[in-house]
Formats: structure tokens, sequence, C-alpha cells
């Protein structure tokens, strides 16, 4: 873990925060005035950068490593959240695997895992913030337009986050009365290392050009979404899962 100097704004914890839109999204939330949580998996540089980069631009921030899927880690990643920050008002959950074949072809222990992340990991961290959030607090889930799509080679990933968008849903209605609101995030093809790895060019134009706006989404794009969400202006939308992917149907 490492810490700076406190503030006394809201309090966000952002998994998978290293990096692509939860970086983007770490950035964006320190400059409406939150304190933020890194959380990361296992690249503390990646982290620390993060961090760095919203102190030095006058943000508050740590880096909490811990795994999504373990409930001890989430944990002691919210207990540390409370004792540097005195409390927690956001939580947006980016962290999350995309292996991707087709369903024939997909070895069940690679399966198996990204269901202990997408899914397992999306119950546990809900669970903590469901416990701890503060009244007018939000939950900003990630899910992906693929669930809709029907994109061959991603059956494992979009059956995991319809998953999420179920949880998404219904943990909303179980919230009554406690002033949290719960969404989703579902991003289309976005210009993240996670979704580039792995694919040529042609790919990647041919994807570009399903959005009517003829380009890949951006991390700031779908941050600028988040931050909307988080924020008390956000506060209304509940129970939604929302596609930012410029138009792909």
């Amino acid at each position: 873990m490492n810490a700076t100097t406190t503030s006394n704004g809201r309090v966000a914890i952002v998994t998978g925060g290293s990096g692509g839109i939860g970086r983007e999204t770490a950035e964006r939330l320190s400059k409406d005035g939150c304190s933020i949580v890194v959380n990361y998996a296992g690249n503390q540089e990646q982290a620390d950068a993060v961090v760095a980069s919203i102190t030095d631009a006058g943000g508050t921030a740590i880096a909490v490593r811990g795994d999504v899927a373990d409930e001890g880690a989430i944990d002691a990643l919210f207990e540390t959240a409370e004792q540097e920050f005195k409390g927690v008002d956001v939580v947006v959950h980016t962290a999350g695997r995309m292996p991707l074949g087709p369903l024939a072809d997909l070895d069940l222990g690679v399966l198996d895992d990204l269901y202990r992340t997408n899914i397992r990991g999306t119950f546990v961290v809900a669970q903590q913030a469901v416990r701890r959030l503060r009244p007018g607090g939000a939950i900003v889930n990630f899910s992906s337009s693929v669930v809709d799509i029907g994109r061959p080679g991603y059956t494992a990933y979009a059956a995991s986050k319809g998953a999420v968008e179920a949880l998404t849903l219904t943990l909303a209605h179980e919230l009554r009365g406690q002033d949290v609101s719960v969404n989703a995030v579902a991003p289309g093809p976005t210009a993240t290392p996670l979704f580039l790895k792995g694919k040529d060019d042609k790919i990647i134009t041919g994807m570009a050009n399903e959005s009517p706006l003829e380009r890949l989404g951006t991390p700031h794009d779908v941050a600028e979404l988040v931050a909307f969400l988080a924020s008390p202006a956000g506060h209304w939308v509940n129970g939604q899962v929302i596609r930012p992917n410029g138009g792909i149907v």
C-alpha cells in the first residue's frame, strides 16, 4: 500500500484501477474531488503510476493490492479505505478477465478462472460495498456490449457478463431504502491493452467500423459515463445497464 494525504471529499474504490478503463476512471473521479483507492491484482508498478498521476495533479490516492474474488482480501481493501478516508461512497468494479475462443475448444480450467474473477469477483466486491457504502453512494459494475451482440469466440466472457447484469438489476432492488444506486456499464470495443492484445489491424479496423461513429471507444469515453453515474447528478439512474458503444446494435 502506498498512502498520500487525505481529503474531505467523497471516497471511491476502483478495482482493476491500475490500467485501461480502470486507470482512466480513477483519474477522472479524482478530478471530481474523490479520494481514490486503486485496487490492483499484481502489477504494483502500474498501480503506483496511477497514484502518482493522481497526486501529481493535486488529488489524493492510495494503492491496495487484492484479488477481487478473495473475500478476505476485499474485506481488507474496504477496511483500508475506511481507515484512511473514514468511509466509502463509490465502488467502481472494472476488474475482469477476457479469454477468448469457441465454446467447443475452451479449456474448462480457463472457464473456471474466468468465472471466478468476473462472477465471484463481482459478487464479493458488491457484498462488501452494500455492507459499507454511505447513503448517497453508488456501485458501478462492468459488463460488455457483447452480451447483446453475440460475437463468436466470446461465449464464456459474454455469459459471465450476463451474470453481472442480472446481479446488478437484482441488487438495485435489494438496496431499497439504503439510498445507494447500482448500475452496470457495458462498453463496446474500446481501445485498451486488454482489448487490443492479439488483434491485427484488419480486425481492429473492422470492429471500429461497426459503430456509426466509425471508431473504437476510448477509456476516456467510458470514464466520463462512470463519473456521471458515480456523482450526485447521476444518482437517479438506478438498476440500469448502459452500453457506451457508439451505436453498435
